[in-house]
């Protein structure tokens, strides 16, 4: 299971950067959950060939991940908008200050997901 979310991170980040017909047996394998074979027959490939294609494009993905660390830098980032979420809920007395801290933490958590 936690390779298959790791997957969709990687596409989810850098799938852009794939060919369209690479794009379609990714999303195929990862989020359609297809077999190697139900791909194969529905692309006119062999059960090998997309099993190298998904490969491929996992390690592309991969290193693009390895070289840019985007996927790193976003869970930091929202990390730390959890950590000042939590935080926000411990101010007691600066009723102000409270709602300023939680708002700026609602807003990065929902652009980051």
């Amino acid at each position: 299971m936690e390779k298959i979310v790791e997957q969709g991170l990687l596409y989810d980040f850098y799938g852009e950067l794939l060919t369209e017909h690479q794009k379609k047996i990714y999303e195929a394998a990862v989020y359609n959950d297809m077999s190697l074979t139900e791909i194969a027959d529905e692309n006119g490939i062999s059960k090998q060939g997309v099993h190298d294609l998904i490969k491929r494009c996992t390690n592309t993905l991969q290193g693009y991940e390895d070289r840019l660390h985007m996927i790193k830098r976003f869970e930091a980032i929202k990390a730390q908008a959890e950590k000042l979420e939590v935080l926000s809920d411990e101010i007691e007395n600066d009723t102000e200050l409270k709602m300023k801290v939680k708002k700026i933490s609602g807003r990065i958590l929902e652009e980051l997901t």
